[in-house]
């Protein structure tokens, strides 16, 4: 399988698809002002302390230089760290946030044209999201984080296309990775920071897979599909649907579907703050509600909703992202859920943790999760009355995208999060709108104004 995928990245050329400058720069947009919103925190300040690594590459939103690893890293842990970077419905998989840092950070150690690093960053966004439909659910079910472990391999994909490596370097790259993919999701447990730095990992892994290849270092080629492989290891199957990696590979794009967030927070939970904001607009005095009834799909219990006590009073606020009981509590009492929203002082609020302990679910057999992501509110009030609320799409997904306006407005705001002045988020925006045009793709040096 690696053989014939190295194949089909070589021949492909989805610069041409007519979608492909516009999706990469929204895409682009988008983690640039993640990575600025987050340039301040904790977690990402300590990622930086960690590298002890100079070099050409930028680290968005900061003055700081490093070595591809080291910025693959820190902008990688940046773009995830808040939960607000794009995902791909069919998975749910975080393409962007390993890709691009991988992509941005090796145009400036090698001088990439702005149509080399757009079409890396398609190809490795593409077998990001094709990876996904191999075994469905399978990854997170033998626990672990897909976009971890899926990162790894997209991130040499892009790589290889935007570096032009042989097929046979392209082969012992993605063989090499596999040993290098990992991400366990027990952060889960109590909101340890493991799961932030997942793709910064991918996308240095990724890097030096390729190094690696080009330096001669032989992998597996059965990686993918091997009695001791890929999938077995990750996914616990020796099955699988292998073709998906490569049925239509180069001609029927998908990675052009990638959804954008409007909450700050895991995507499955998204259509239930959408039911909630609905619910709110009733204009009905929360300290009213006796209970909250949730159809949901099975594939997402174990992350969002269960253990039900935890999920209902987070310890933190990166917890109550992955928690659809906060997540409802929250949007019912602050009608958003964006950064905001999740801080430690907002998760001890008495109201919300009141709410949180009222909701409930079941499993909804029917639920076409993972292919759509679906929410669901019945309310009961304490008169007896009830209020239902359904949503059969996720706002920002294939079906309802965020225009170019909202998409501008998000990275603005994450811009003022961040303290960068208004007038360095936009020559920063205006930069990256020319990136792909570029004889040599630099990042903007805007990124690290105050």
């Amino acid at each position: 399988m690696a053989e014939r995928l190295a194949a089909a990245i070589a021949l492909c050329r989805p610069q041409d698809d007519a979608k492909a400058g516009a999706v990469a720069r929204r895409l682009v947009l988008d983690i640039a002002g993640i990575c600025v919103a987050a340039r301040r925190e904790d977690y990402v300040l300590a990622a930086m302390a960690a590298i002890d690594q100079d070099g050409p590459c930028s680290v968005i939103g900061h003055d700081a230089k490093l070595g591809v690893e080291g910025a693959a890293f820190v902008n990688g842990t940046a773009a995830h760290g808040e939960d607000f970077d794009d995902t791909y419905e069919g998975g749910p998989v975080h393409a962007g946030a390993v890709v691009v840092p991988a992509l941005l950070a090796a145009a400036e150690r090698h001088a990439l044209s702005g149509s080399d690093l757009l079409r890396g960053i398609a190809v490795g966004v593409e077998v990001m999201c094709r990876l996904c439909a191999v075994a469905p659910m399978k990854v997170h079910q033998a626990g672990f984080h897909p976009t971890a472990v899926f990162g790894v391999m997209g991130a040499v994909a892009g790589l290889g296309a935007a570096l032009r490596l042989t097929q046979a370097q392209t082969v012992n790259a993605f063989g090499i990775a596999g040993s290098m993919a990992s991400g366990i999701i027990e952060y889960l447990a109590d909101g340890a920071w493991t799961k932030r730095m997942h793709p910064g990992w991918a996308a240095q892994s990724g890097y030096r897979a390729v190094r690696l290849a080009l330096a001669g270092f032989k992998g597996p080629r059965t990686v993918f599909e091997g009695q001791h492989g890929f999938f077995h290891g990750f996914a616990n199957t020796a099955g699988g649907d292998f073709e998906a990696m490569l049925r239509g590979f180069g001609s029927d794009w998908i990675w052009t579907t990638i959804a954008f967030k409007p909450y700050a927070c895991g995507t499955m939970a998204h259509p239930f703050i959408d039911c909630a904001r609905a619910w709110r607009a009733r204009g009905i005095d929360p300290l009213a509600i006796a209970q909250i009834e949730c159809e949901t799909a099975e594939g997402i219990v174990h992350r969002l909703w269960e253990p039900l006590p935890l999920k209902a009073a987070p310890p933190n606020a990166y917890a109550a992202k992955f928690s659809i009981p906060y997540a409802i509590a929250v949007a019912i009492v602050h009608d958003n859920a964006g950064l905001g929203e999740y801080r430690d002082e907002q998760v001890r609020d008495p109201l919300l943790l009141r709410i949180a302990s009222r909701v409930r679910y079941t499993v909804d057999p029917a639920n076409p999760y993972p292919k759509r992501f679906t929410g669901h509110l019945r309310v009961t009030l304490e008169d007896g009355s009830v209020h239902e609320h359904r949503q059969d799409f996720f706002k920002g997904g294939v079906a309802h995208p965020l225009s170019d306006a909202d998409l501008l407005h998000k990275f603005n705001a994450n811009c003022a999060h961040g303290a960068m002045a208004a007038p360095h988020a936009q020559q920063l925006a205006h930069g990256i709108a020319a990136l792909f045009d570029a004889p040599v793709a630099h990042f903007p040096r805007s990124s690290a104004s105050t």
